[in-house]
């Protein structure tokens, strides 16, 4: 036995996402990259913006002397700060510096998040469908996955929030906009969620934190104004990362929020600093926090994105496939024809081109497709599309 058990069989079930990106690989060396239409992953072809250059040259040829030293944990003040000030004008509630950790994405965000509040055995509620790495972060830190179905639109469902939270709930997780559907949860929505959790809190006595993962705040579309969570539970703490809205996966480089009215923030705050240097991460990569200050208000493109997802959204609803029109994020989730998606994933597949199975984010019967490719992707995936809606009847 050369690696632990748990992780062999973790690594057996692994994840469908990764999994077609690397049988998408094997594809592309068989049949040639131009010929292989991979909606598999979330990893945006579309560039970062003229402004993430123009900084990055200009700290490239205007050094900061001692800008790749250690930093305290939390990241730059400087930083903080500029995080602080946009996230002020965009809720309205009275951000500090002292608010903000900067951190390694929003995956390594929500490992520190679940690291400094989870007791071993405590609950957190994941509302299904969902990001599937959540299962793998609440294990990390030793904790137990409750997986609670949404409900119409899938949109989380206050009475089945309520009738699953327990005595041993210590946090929820939260996404929206949502990955995998592109749905945004609404203000309606989060202030049920809000009322079910301080209910439930007074009934057991014990604190529940809302984590909301916010990677796609900025990607939002039809002129929508995002939704914030913050107001409607005081024990809320947001992650995002700019791995979306500035189209930097790679850089790794987001932060986590504490509510500035959060019941005993300055200890959460000091948890969540020890936390993100004993887990490794030690700081947020220097460089990027010198970037980030000045591109708070920066995004890409994102009316390109919605020019992507009404290309695919409208050819694959001709073509009859059912899902919910997405809101925000750069994923379509529609309804497989047959109930075995992963069959279908699979034919799929044989027309060369790559989906994602439903079961991957805890919902089979649906699949994921990410319109963050470009056009020609795009456009040669629906040959493809158009002959299993044919070949199952679709109208």
């Amino acid at each position: 036995m050369s690696i632990a058990p748990r992780i062999k069989t973790a690594m057996a079930q692994g994840s469908w996402v990764r999994r077609m990106f690397e049988e998408g690989i094997a594809l592309k060396q068989k049949y040639g990259a131009a010929n292989v239409f991979d909606l598999s992953l979330g990893n945006p072809t579309m560039e970062p913006p003229a402004e993430f250059r123009e900084e990055l040259k200009r700290l490239a040829n205007n050094p900061i002397p001692g800008m790749h030293r250690y930093m305290e944990n939390a990241g730059y003040a400087e930083t903080r700060a500029a995080v602080a000030k946009q996230l002020a004008s965009e809720t309205g509630l009275s951000f500090a510096a002292d608010d903000i950790i900067m951190s390694n994405g929003a995956a390594g965000a929500l490992n520190v998040v679940l690291k400094t509040v989870l007791n071993p055995g405590d609950e957190v509620i994941i509302f299904s469908p969902f990001f599937v790495e959540y299962v793998n972060y609440v294990d990390n830190q030793n904790g137990v996955n409750k997986i609670v179905p949404t409900g119409e639109g899938f949109l989380p469902s206050p009475a089945l929030l309520e009738s699953a939270i327990t005595a041993r709930t210590r946090a929820i997780i939260i996404n929206s906009p949502h990955n995998p559907t592109g749905v945004v949860y609404s203000e309606q929505c989060l202030h049920s969620l809000g009322e079910v959790v301080r209910k439930k809190e007074a009934e057991f006595g014990t604190e529940i934190y809302l984590v909301s993962d916010e990677a796609y705040r900025k990607v939002i579309y039809d002129g929508l104004e995002f939704p914030q969570v913050l107001p409607h539970h005081p024990r809320t703490v947001v992650l995002t990362s700019h791995s979306k809205d500035l189209a930097l996966p790679g850089e790794r480089i987001g932060y986590i929020a504490v509510h500035p009215d959060m019941p005993g923030k300055r200890e959460m705050v000091d948890g969540l600093i020890y936390c993100n240097r004993t887990l490794g991460f030690v700081n947020a990569p220097a460089l990027m926090q010198h970037v980030m200050r000045r591109l708070q208000g920066v995004t890409v493109a994102i009316a390109e994105y919605q020019r992507k997802r009404d290309l695919l959204y409208g050819a694959l609803t001709e073509m009859g496939y059912s899902m919910v029109k997405p809101q925000g994020a750069f994923y379509l989730f529609p309804k497989s024809p047959i109930d075995d998606e992963v069959a279908f994933v699979r034919e799929l597949q044989e027309l060369l081109v790559l989906a994602v199975p439903g079961r991957g984010f805890g919902l089979p019967g649906y699949f994921r497709v990410s319109y963050c490719v470009d056009d020609r992707t795009i456009e040669g995936s629906l040959d493809g599309f158009r002959k299993m809606a044919q070949k199952y009847g679709l109208s």
